[in-house]
């Protein structure tokens, strides 16, 4: 076999092989590796600022350094906003979320949680606040103090509890919530999208072997008769990008199906929503719109300030209640004033043991099932538009780098063709 025949079989072979590198290379690129690999300099990050706003966007330049990040961790923030606002807004609002998560059973685990820190706390206060009347109380009085303080907790807390639902968009800003989890946390937008993606993912892959191999039949063909040294490389960039774009195209485009006769094309991806719509509601369900991540955001989050307020309204009469109809005498012999210190205390204290037993991992994981089981329904409602621009639109600014990875492995196959047949 002449070596001319030989190199012009083997050009579908190469370019089967630039559709599926490129197409494998450029997953990778998507997702890994997590974390930055590679030099950082001072200086080319200054540099940086004075580049096209896009090149400033590739993952490394925009940490000014020399290697790579995947693009999605690279842009977990952006990711975490994108995630409320083409998906998390379209399922329900911050109120429906917190429904689904059983104001009832968080507050009988607050009340479980904190009745012994209760006890513990009274005699924090009374012992500080006023040493010589609580040492000298006898027993019996204590213990009716601690257990009319205990009495009163189930109620302040199913009133606690009813008052964050009321006001939970005041309290909670659930679109800062998921950004802060996916900071926290880069591979958790990693996880979504692979998860969700998994198999259309393969897809790309496998058809650009396919879809490369075909190309190369008439690249060989137009290479046999035109024998410009230059030709392969150019049509190996063509290769290389045509198969990344069509390869995304068919994964998101047409979200409503077009039939041709018999025919019938619908975005890969958008065929599974209802299959889909149960992964990313387990996903947000059990990592995002936890009861801990409410429970975290309510009182360590940007409002967390209106947070402590409700719940020192909610406990500042628990001093009152508790001492009844003694209120009175109680507030002569301990002093007006002491008396309004000491029920300060009370309601300023507890604030953090009040919403810590929310963040206990096991009682999180127990309340995602009725949040899980919301967001799959509403997921499965959505128009396919909105469907597919849930796992599009995160990366749609950063397709032009997987194209433009396509073209340049291509430009380098051919090359390497010319290289060894000549």
């Amino acid at each position: 076999m002449s070596k001319s025949t030989l190199a012009l079989i083997t050009v579908p072979f190469f370019t089967g092989a630039i559709g599926y590198v490129t197409n494998w290379t450029g997953v990778l690129m998507l997702f890994y590796p997590v974390q930055f690999k590679g030099l950082r300099f001072k200086l080319l990050a200054m540099l940086a600022r004075f580049l096209p706003r896009r090149l400033q966007q590739i993952p490394g330049l925009m940490v000014g350094g020399i290697g790579w990040q995947g693009i999605v961790p690279s842009r977990s923030a952006k990711m975490g906003s994108l995630a409320v606002d083409v998906g998390i807004a379209k399922l329900g609002t911050p109120s429906e979320f917190w429904r689904q998560l059983d104001p009832e059973q968080m507050a009988e685990q607050i009340i479980q949680t904190t009745r012994d820190d209760m006890r513990a706390t009274v005699e924090r206060i009374m012992s500080r606040e006023h040493p010589r009347l609580w040492g000298e109380l006898p027993p019996q009085v204590k213990a009716m103090v601690h257990a009319r303080v205990l009495q009163q907790l189930p109620a302040i807390v199913r009133e606690l509890t009813n008052e964050i639902g009321d006001n939970i968009e005041q309290l909670a800003d659930v679109k800062l919530m998921v950004i802060r989890r996916f900071e926290e946390q880069p591979d958790l937008a990693n996880r979504i999208f692979l998860d969700m993606g998994r198999r259309e993912l393969k897809f790309i892959q496998n058809f650009g072997f396919y879809f490369g191999f075909a190309l190369g039949i008439p690249v060989a063909a137009i290479t046999h008769f035109l024998s410009f040294w230059w030709l392969l490389p150019i049509l190996g960039v063509i290769v290389g990008y045509v198969t990344n774009w069509l390869a995304l195209w068919m994964i998101y485009e047409p979200p409503e199906p077009w039939r041709f006769g018999p025919l019938r094309v619908h975005g890969l991806f958008i065929r599974r929503q209802p299959e889909v719509a149960d992964v990313y509601a387990r996903i947000v369900a059990d990592e995002v719109l936890t009861v801990r991540n409410f429970g975290h955001e309510l009182l360590d989050g940007p409002r967390g300030d209106r947070t402590r307020n409700l719940i020192e309204t909610a406990m500042r009469p628990a001093i009152d209640r508790a001492t009844g109809r003694a209120r009175a005498a109680v507030r002569v012999a301990v002093g007006s004033e002491e008396y309004d210190r000491i029920s300060r205390s009370f309601a300023t204290e507890p604030v953090r043991q009040m919403m810590t037993p929310l963040e206990d991992p096991e009682f999180s994981r127990s309340q995602s099932a009725t949040m899980r089981k919301l967001i799959a329904e509403r997921m499965r409602e959505l128009p396919p538009a909105d469907f597919s621009e849930m796992l599009r639109t995160a990366t749609r600014q950063d397709e032009w780098l997987l194209l433009l990875h396509g073209a340049v492995l291509g430009f380098g196959a051919g090359l390497i063709h010319f290289a060894i047949f000549g």
